[in-house]
């Protein structure tokens, strides 16, 4: 089969390995969908936490997927071949109590060597992959396209917005939703979908601020038109989705007190916390990582009963190198796709 792997000597591309073959309680799925974010970019480039090297090589790329259960393990239960599914990917030690309450992105133990499926351990960025059939979410009736994009780009949007939800009931509650990209847009109807939030959204492209209008936000500015869009008294939640030491100070000075500052993005920038300083006071500041797999299926519940849908460009396995690249040189509007 193909596959889109990364090597030892940090060139990645995509090759030909043999099938995988389902162990005890893992499924082998047929891939429908992968999608590709920022992540992958930061991993590839070393151009944010983690080097893609820093983990075992060689590995399959693909961390956001959707497959059609092709065949059972020896003892997997409540899974049928022919079902459409998702991929919860964050990856824990599988014996903590966070891991055993489906909460592997908070895992007691994580293991040095693999951040999640995709990320040091073989991904969905091929023909074919292998999970543990405890990994995966129903999505049947969904289009394979978008259910993939619920694996990263929804499930972390989601699990970003839950953390603020005290903030998110203030009345007239206002929220930021800095840098409109893969997950900037879903977290945008996200809100609209699950809150009366006044949301205001951030992009240095005109195309990105009208997708976010057209996801449910009331206002789309540019960075240097924040402060006109914003109250005296600031926003209740700034979503943070680059994470620049640009938008990081930005975050910062449209906070209102006793605000939640929320930074997703993985771009490197800093932020000083002290009394006094770049933070209002009262301010709590989120740092979340992916989410859990019951809100992901929460999340496939907002795509089937309250139309959550992303903006999606979709390519061939063939043409991963230039969806990577398209991505990296800021081409794409919303989510890219890859469609083996």
């Amino acid at each position: 089969m193909r596959a889109y792997r990364m090597f030892s000597d940090g060139h990645s591309g995509l090759t030909e390995v043999a099938s995988p073959v389902p162990q005890a309680g893992q499924v082998r799925l047929e891939v429908l969908a992968t999608g590709l974010c920022q992540s992958d970019l930061h991993v590839l480039d070393a151009t944010g936490v983690r080097s893609a090297t820093a983990w075992p090589t060689p590995y399959t790329l693909g961390h956001e997927t959707c497959g059609r259960v092709a065949e059972l393990g020896t003892g997997v239960t409540g899974v049928h071949v022919g079902d459409q599914v998702i991929v919860h990917g964050p990856w824990g030690c599988g014996q903590c109590a966070r891991c055993a309450t489906g909460r592997p992105n908070y895992c007691d133990q994580p293991d040095p060597d693999a951040a999640g499926i995709g990320l040091g351990v073989d991904g969905g960025l091929a023909d074919e992959m292998v999970v543990e059939a405890g990994r995966l979410v129903p999505a049947d009736g969904l289009d394979p396209a978008l259910a993939a994009t619920l694996a990263d780009a929804g499930l972390t949007s989601f699990h970003a917005i839950g953390g603020c939800r005290d903030a998110l009931a203030e009345p007239d509650a206002l929220v930021l939703v800095i840098g409109v990209g893969g997950l900037g847009h879903l977290a945008v109807g996200i809100l609209a979908a699950l809150s009366n939030a006044h949301v205001i959204a951030v992009d240095v492209r005109a195309d990105a601020r009208d997708l976010a209008r057209a996801c449910g936000a009331a206002t789309a500015c540019a960075p240097d038109d924040v402060v006109g869009a914003l109250p005296a008294r600031g926003a209740d939640v700034v979503l943070d989705f680059v994470g620049s030491d640009a938008t990081m100070a930005l975050a910062a000075r449209s906070l209102r007190r006793a605000g939640d500052l929320v930074v997703i993005g993985s771009a490197g920038g800093t932020l000083p916390i002290a009394k006094g300083t770049a933070l209002p006071l009262g301010a709590r500041v989120h740092v979340p990582f992916w989410g859990a797999r019951d809100e992901l299926a929460e999340v496939v519940g907002l795509a089937r009963d309250r139309g959550l849908r992303a903006e999606i460009t979709t390519y061939s396995l063939d043409d991963a190198d230039q969806a990577l690249d398209d991505l990296r040189h800021g081409r794409l509007l919303g989510r890219a796709v890859v469609l083996p």
